[in-house]
């Protein structure tokens, strides 16, 4: 009997103890937050009240200039440092004007510099640049936003990119707040919510960092990834839509440019993303402030501090730097002869459309093979890594550009019977050579 009333008064301790627990308001952040912030809140300086690590570390993204061997964050010019690329984007806007991007906070300054936007501008071209973006696409839904002039939807616009670009107030989770990445998302049968924090921390940088196009009349911004997200899949959507971008000068082949696709990239199957490693674990790595520890929002590149960057997971730091030196300079090179490939086929071509009994069809096969190439070139180009995010997949689509360029030279010196053409090396890095006639 004595064992029956032990169990009883224990049980009934219990029940008294679940539904003590079960009566307890939800568990919440480890601190109280000093003030509350609005929905959608574009200011990420209210934001820093309660975050004051996270907001005092993102500042610096204002002020960093620090270059590494092949990017950085001062601004330098791509046609200056490569003038290849002047050729390359012939016709375009990019071979204007074509700087390299600088930190986070720079992001609304430098759109509105660049000697691309002028009076036909969309307000589309605001979609990366600021934290206002969130509240105003709830407002006016985003083609209508779209759809706005740069210059009268600039009006409503004040804050470079920030908190609410990533962040969700009040919870601080990590959402999607780009609609046409949720509608990308969506077309793959993707549901972000089921993601798991560690996947967000990479999926909140597709929010800016993917390819994209400007569809229709009304300039949507739209993700090609119906089909997919590899290089591929991208081209494939393209064609089918017979989408351009601009027509090259003295060859009419109808371009592509590539934005940044970081996240297609480096989701292609790489060694650390496949080993679970996000965007955020380098680039935004963890550091402590005495007893707080907190994810630093001074977003750069990992060789900048490699100690703190790759030191998470790398213990000889320095094996590290060796080896990101060695792969970025093998494809700094061979893009370097994709760049060659490609000048070599723009040149024959541009010989063979003046020949007057030119072949059509082959004249037309080689802008398509031209098409092709330049835009696996541009993937890599564009994509801010010089190939490490996914060194195998940049050599392979590398290698593919140079065989398509070849072709398409070939193509093109068939199309005019001009043999000639098939050795032209026209460029030397710096000055165009004479082109044989056809």
């Amino acid at each position: 009997m004595i064992l029956v009333g032990i169990i009883v008064v224990l049980a009934a301790g219990l029940i008294g103890v679940l539904i003590y627990l079960k009566n307890q308001p939800p568990q919440t952040r480890g601190f109280q937050p000093l003030v509350e912030i609005a929905a959608q809140e574009p200011d990420s300086s209210k934001w820093g009240i309660n975050f004051p690590n996270e907001w005092a570390t993102f500042q610096k993204t204002a002020t960093n200039n620090t270059d590494t061997t092949y990017s950085g964050s001062s601004g330098f010019s791509h046609l200056l440092r490569d003038p290849r690329q002047v050729i390359l984007f012939a016709g375009y806007g990019f071979g204007r004007d074509y700087n390299d991007e600088r930190g986070h906070m720079n992001a609304l300054t430098d759109v509105r510099a660049t000697k691309r936007v002028n009076e036909k501008t969309p307000g589309t071209c605001y979609s990366c640049k600021s934290a206002n973006n969130p509240a105003l696409w709830n407002e006016m839904g985003m083609a209508k936003y779209d759809k706005t002039p740069f210059v009268e939807l600039g009006a409503r616009i004040d804050q470079p990119i920030g908190c609410a670009n990533c962040h969700e107030a009040g919870t601080m989770r990590l959402i999607v707040t780009n609609l046409a990445l949720e509608e990308a998302l969506d077309a793959r049968g993707m549901d972000w919510t089921t993601f798991s924090r560690q996947e967000m921390r990479t999926v909140v940088c597709a929010n800016c960092h993917v390819e994209y196009y400007f569809a229709g009349e009304s300039k949507y911004l739209t993700f090609p990834w119906a089909d997919g997200t590899r290089i591929e899949d991208v081209i494939a959507y393209y064609d089918a839509l017979a989408f351009s971008d601009w027509k090259y000068p003295g060859t009419d082949t109808p371009m592509l440019k590539a934005q940044h696709p970081e996240y297609e990239f480096y989701t292609a199957a790489s060694t650390h993303y496949n080993a679970g490693v996000s965007c955020a674990d380098c680039h935004m790595p963890y550091v402590r402030d005495g007893a707080m520890k907190f994810s630093s929002h001074d977003v750069k590149s990992p060789l900048l501090e490699p100690e703190l960057a790759c030191g998470q997971c790398h213990t000889d730091v320095d094996y590290v730097i060796g080896r990101v030196k060695t792969i970025q300079d093998e494809i700094y090179k061979t893009k370097l002869a994709t760049e060659d490939a490609i000048i070599d086929a723009i040149t024959a071509i541009q010989a063979a459309v003046k020949v007057s009994d030119v072949g059509p069809v082959l004249l037309e096969e080689a802008r398509t093979l031209h098409r092709h190439a330049q835009m696996r070139w541009d993937f890599i180009s564009a994509e801010n890594s010089m190939g490490f995010h996914n060194p195998e997949e940049a050599l392979r689509i590398l290698a593919d550009a140079i065989n398509l360029a070849r072709q398409a030279q070939m193509k093109a010196a068939q199309s005019a019977h001009a043999p000639s053409l098939l050795n032209i090396g026209v460029y030397d890095g710096m000055h165009p050579k004479p082109v044989p006639a056809p």
